[in-house]
This record gives structure tokens, sequence and C-alpha cells, in this order.
């Protein structure tokens, strides 16, 4: 129960506002209540609300009005619409623009009540993670975590679980599965969230340069070093670590990274002087680590080292119910960027839904953003999206059951010369059409 939570409730029927506010301070809600849409953004202003339900039809201002000016001020505050049946496809159009949820009036009690409390466990969650991010200095302008799927709900109750620990994590999936974003969570939601999370992308940093980089070096160690250099394990200290790609580390790294994690020391290029490091280790890959310990290519040791926690991050394919949360959400935050309340056309939304995604969520949001780039309108149709989108839909689409017309009868006439053992005059009767028209259709083939 979502105990003191601030729910306004926006609807032009006093009986309406009545027995839902009701209903919901049973809950133990802290419920506001408004007539209209004027009234509700005062409230807004003045107000911490967690969520917003609101009817969609009122007078002077709709609910669409109300929408868009939370997803302008406030993009992480959930709101939920009541429509009637006959509002129904506005209501659909509103939950592409990244509304939370709809009900038709009256709605299912019960329900509104789960979604709602599953809406405000979000929102309170993203505000924790802002705060812990304040809390810590840091900018690191990712999203938090979106997804309902029961493997992204077992990833968040695992970063519940562990985010505390100061157990090495490893986080698996392919490239763009948003790998990072995971590290992140665990490390602002943990106990060391005030101090330093220090990414290390092991893929992009030349091989002869990795070692200097992760455990420093002292002045004159190798050409070039004209002075001492702390290394990423030092810069984590007291923080976190995030070794992104650890599998594309050569075998004499891996050795050294092993002592490092057994002896919470670094050396540092060019010296025997041992610094003492605490940190907390999560690692990520893109590669199956288990095979590459078969063949040689990682250590076992190491590996078994790092692996304490294991989280799969699950390809965007396994997850295609999170596609419309994800789209929303990137919306969302280009709107706000721009400024302006984008909205997808009807059709886009399960265009989106219906394709494979290889590039992963970082693909989704490169095309979210280049369709709002490419948007002449604020609703952003079919027009900007890639070719590759709309290619896998038209290959998708099933081929008709009804065949051409022009095919059954050069199919009719093939089939009666045969019955009829070439003799032409015979075929034409028996498809009861003049000898003239038969020939016809015969060089039409």
């Amino acid at each position: 129960m979502m105990t003191g939570r601030k729910v306004l409730i926006v609807d032009d029927e006093p009986n309406a506002v009545r027995v839902l506010s009701v209903i919901l301070r049973e809950e133990g809600y802290n419920v506001l209540e408004s007539m209209n849409v004027d009234n509700a953004l005062n409230i807004m202003r003045s107000e911490d609300v967690d969520a917003v339900i609101t009817d969609l039809k009122m007078p002077v201002k709709d609910g669409y009005q109300l929408f868009h000016y939370v997803t302008l001020h406030y993009p992480h505050t959930p709101v939920m619409f009541l429509t009637a049946y006959g509002s129904v496809e506005s209501a659909v159009s509103a939950m592409t623009s990244g509304a939370y949820y709809y009900f038709i009036k009256p709605p299912d009690y019960p329900k509104l009540k789960s979604v709602l409390s599953q809406a405000i466990e979000r929102h309170v969650a993203h505000k924790e993670f802002e705060n812990l991010k304040r809390v810590a200095g840091q900018d690191t302008n990712l999203h938090s975590l979106v997804g309902m799927t029961p493997s992204m709900l077992k990833i968040q109750k695992t970063i519940e679980t562990v985010k505390d620990s100061d157990s090495s994590v490893l986080i698996q999936g392919e490239t763009g599965t948003g790998k990072e974003v995971i590290a992140c969570n665990l490390h602002y939601r943990s106990k060391r969230c005030s101090n330093p999370f220090v990414a290390v992308n092991c893929a992009a940093i030349p091989r002869e340069l990795i070692e200097s980089e992760l455990f420093g070096y002292e002045k004159g160690a190798f050409t070039g070093a004209t002075a001492s250099r702390t290394g990423k394990f030092e810069e984590a200290m007291d923080g976190t670590i995030f070794l992104d790609e650890i599998g594309e580390l050569e075998l004499s790294v891996q050795a050294k990274l092993l002592r490092v994690l057994q002896e919470r020391e670094v050396e540092r290029l060019g010296t025997n002087k041992k610094v003492k490091v605490n940190f907390r280790l999560i690692s990520s890959t893109n590669r199956n680590l288990r095979t590459e310990v078969e063949d040689g290519r990682f250590r076992e040791d190491l590996f078994y080292r790092i692996n304490v926690v294991q989280i799969d991050a699950p390809p965007l394919r396994d997850r295609k119910q999170d596609i419309p949360l994800l789209a929303t959400n990137f919306l969302s935050a280009h709107a706000l960027r721009e400024n302006k309340p984008f909205s997808l056309a009807d059709g886009v939304m399960d265009i989106l839904a219906n394709y494979p995604w290889p590039g992963n969520i970082r693909q989704l949001k490169n095309v979210i953003e280049r369709a709002v780039v490419l948007a002449a309108q604020e609703r952003i149709t079919e027009n900007e999206l890639p070719e590759e989108l709309l290619a896998h839909r038209r290959c998708e689409e099933p081929e008709s059951p009804v065949r051409p017309l022009k095919a059954l009868e050069q199919q009719a006439v093939t089939e009666a010369l045969q019955v009829c053992n070439g003799n032409k005059s015979r075929a034409a009767k028996q498809l009861g059409i003049s000898r003239k028209t038969f020939y016809k259709k015969l060089r039409e083939q």
C-alpha cells in the first residue's frame, strides 16, 4: 500500500470524483480533487503529485491538454485516463504518446488500484534514483530501468536484493540491451551511491594502454609518461568500477585483474609500491564467458571471481511487451528536450512492436530520436521511420488468399487444354466461351 502518496483526480462529474476518492483513501492515498483542468494545473504546481487520474472529455480544457502539460513539466509522473466508450480511440492515442493506462467508465476498481500501485511504485523509484544521483553529485544522463515483463521485474528484484552487497556482479546480454543502465542502477541505489561510479569500456581502449588505464602509472614508466597518473581502480575508491565488455581483456591483463580482486591492492606501472583500494566490481559482456573459458580465452578463476551474482539482460525481441513503454519513454524525453508534445500516429506503434530489433534498446532509442528530428509535425508517422522497419512490416504481411482473376483464367485455359488433349475447339466449348475468346486468352498467357 502506497500510504500517503498523493493522487490527483480530475473529473467534471462530482459523483465520479467522490466515489473514486473514497476508494483510494481507503487504500491509504492522499487524494487531491479537481473539477477542471485549470485548477488541476494549480494543484500540480503547488503539490508533489505522485500520479494523475483524469477524465478525458471535459468542458473548456480536456484531459489530453492536462496530459501534455504533465508530460512537458513532470515527465515521470504517471497519468491514467478515465473515458467513455465513445472516446476509446482518443485514449489509445494518448497511450501511444506516453500515458500510463486508461480505463472505461465505470472502471474496474480492483484493477485500477493494482495499476495505480504499480505506476506510483515506478514513479517513487525514479524519484529516489534521481535523489541518489544528486547526492552523489553525478549526472549520468541515463534513464531508469523501464519494463514490466517478467525478465525485467526479475532484474529489478535482483538489484534490490544485492544493491548493498560488496559481491561482484556480472551482467550478460547482447549489445544494446542496457547493461550499463543496470550497472548504474546497482550503484546509485547502493550504500556506495555518494562515491564514484567509474565506467571503463574494455573494448574501446587499445590493448597497449589498458593496463595503464586500469592500474595507473608512475612518471617515466614508459616513453611519454611525463607525469604520474592514477588508474581507474584508484579513481573508484569506495565506489564502483564498471568493466564493460570484460571479455575483451587479454589473458595477461586478466591475471593482473585477478590479483587486484584477491588482494584489493594495485601496483602502478613503473613501481613496486602497492596501493590499497576499496571498490565494488560490476562487469558486463556480450560474450558467453563459459564458452570463452572452455576455449582458453578467459581465465576460469577470474570468471568465478566476477560472477558471484549474474544478471541476464534480455534482448528486446524477447520483451516485446516493453516496447511501447520504452518508445513512449524515449519520446517523452525528446518531447521535453524539444519542448513539443510529440505523439505517434496510428499504426506506428504496431510497426515498432513487431520489429525484431537486432540492435536492441539502443537501436529503438536511435529510431525514436531520428523520427523526432525528421518530423515536420508533432505527430510522428511512418514517413519518419527507417526503411528497414517498413520493409520488415511488408515481409510480415500475409499474402492475400484471393488470387487475381487473370491468374484464375489462365489456370482454367491450361487445365481445359489438358483435359481435351490439346483440342482448342473442345477446350473452348468446355469453358463455355467462343473459340475467338479462347484464342485471345491463350495469347495472353
